[in-house]
C-alpha cells in the first residue's frame, strides 16, 4: 500500500517553484505577486491564509494579506476587488471562503477578473476547464491531478467515482478525470446526497475521489481491494483529552481503509498541502501570462 504523501509532493513543486522564481531574479524579472483577501476572523481561514502567506516567502513570491472586519458590506468588498483588479503589480488574488452572511459569494466570484482568479473559480475559467482549455484549474482538484501524476497512478479505462458535487472539488473533479489525457481517460461517476445504493457503486471503483465533509464516511466494505481513495475531506473534531481542544480527520476510515487498497491520501498531509502548492502554481501561471501579454502589447 502506498501513501501517497502531499506534504513530500508539495516541497518538491515549491522546490521546482523556487527554481523558477530565482531564475526570474537573474534575469532582472518582476516576482509573482500573490494577494488575499479575508473577511472576519474565521478561526481556519486565517490559519489557512497564514499558511499560504509563509508559502510565497519560501518560494521568492510578493504577498499581500488584506484584513477585513466581520462588518464589511458586500460594496466595500467589491471595491477591494476592483481595486486588485486594476492594480498591475499583483498577478493573482483569492477571497478566502467562507464569506459573512451579508455578502454573496457568486458575486465576488463574478468581479474577480479572470486572469487574475488564481483559485479557478470564476465561470470563465470554470468553462475553459471544461473545454480543456489553458486555464487556472482550482487548486484542490489541480493537486489531486498533481498527486496521481507524481505516483503515477493509472487513470485510463479506470473506474473514478466522486462523492460530493461541490464547485471547488466535486463538480471539477468529475470533469477532470473524464478529460483526455494523463491523469484522465477514466470513466467517472459524480455521486452526492442523493445518490441511492452509494455502496454499490462505491465498491466497483478503481478510484475513489471522496470530498463530503463527513468523518469516517468512506468505511472498508464500500471498498474494493486495491482501489486508490483520495481523502480530501478535512474535519475538526471536537476531543477535549487532546492538547488542541480537537483533531482533524477525512471522509474515510484510514485505519481500516488503509488495509484493502493499493494507494491513500492521509488527513492531514494529503491532498491539503496540494492546494496551497497549486495555488502557487497557478500565480506562477499568471505572472508569465502577464509578462507575456505586457511583451505583445510593447511590441504591437
Amino acid at each position: 500500500m502506498t501513501v501517497l504523501d502531499g506534504k513530500k509532493a508539495s516541497n518538491d513543486i515549491k522546490n521546482e517553484i523556487k527554481a523558477e522564481v530565482d531564475k526570474m531574479k537573474e534575469r532582472g524579472e518582476k516576482v509573482p505577486h500573490l494577494a488575499a483577501i479575508i473577511v472576519g476572523n474565521d478561526g481556519a481561514s486565517l490559519t489557512y491564509v497564514g499558511s499560504k502567506v509563509r508559502s510565497c516567502e519560501r518560494v521568492g513570491f510578493e504577498s499581500t494579506l488584506i484584513k477585513m472586519p466581520n462588518t464589511t458590506s458586500e460594496i466595500e468588498l467589491l471595491d477591494k476587488i476592483d481595486e486588485l483588479n486594476q492594480n498591475n503589480e499583483i498577478d493573482g488574488f483569492i477571497v478566502q471562503l467562507p464569506l459573512p452572511k451579508q455578502i454573496d459569494t457568486q458575486e465576488v466570484i463574478l468581479a474577480i477578473d479572470p486572469d487574475k482568479d488564481v483559485d479557478g473559480f470564476h465561470p470563465a475559467n470554470f468553462g475553459k476547464m471544461a473545454l480543456d482549455m489553458s486555464t487556472f484549474i482550482p487548486a484542490t482538484p489541480f493537486g489531486i491531478l498533481e498527486l496521481l501524476e507524481r505516483y503515477d497512478v493509472e487513470t485510463k479505462g479506470k473506474h473514478t467515482v466522486v462523492i460530493g458535487r461541490s464547485h471547488i472539488v466535486g463538480r471539477p473533479m468529475s470533469i477532470l478525470m473524464g478529460r483526455k489525457g494523463f491523469p484522465g481517460n477514466s470513466t467517472v461517476t459524480l455521486t452526492h446526497s442523493h445518490t441511492k445504493n452509494i455502496t454499490q457503486i462505491t465498491s466497483q471503483a478503481d478510484i475513489i475521489i471522496t470530498a463530503l465533509g463527513v468523518p469516517g464516511f468512506l468505511k472498508a466494505e464500500m471498498v474494493k481491494d486495491d482501489a486508490v481513495i483520495i481523502d480530501v475531506g478535512i474535519t475538526r473534531v471536537p476531543d477535549e483529552s487532546r492538547e488542541r481542544g480537537y483533531y482533524i480527520t477525512g471522509d474515510v476510515d484510514f485505519e481500516q481503509v488503509s488495509k484493502k487498497v493499493s494507494a491513500i491520501t492521509p488527513v492531514p498531509g494529503g491532498v491539503g498541502p496540494m492546494t496551497i502548492a497549486m495555488l502557487l502554481k497557478n500565480t506562477l501561471l499568471a505572472r508569465e501570462r502577464h509578462r507575456a501579454a505586457a511583451k505583445k502589447k510593447s511590441m504591437d
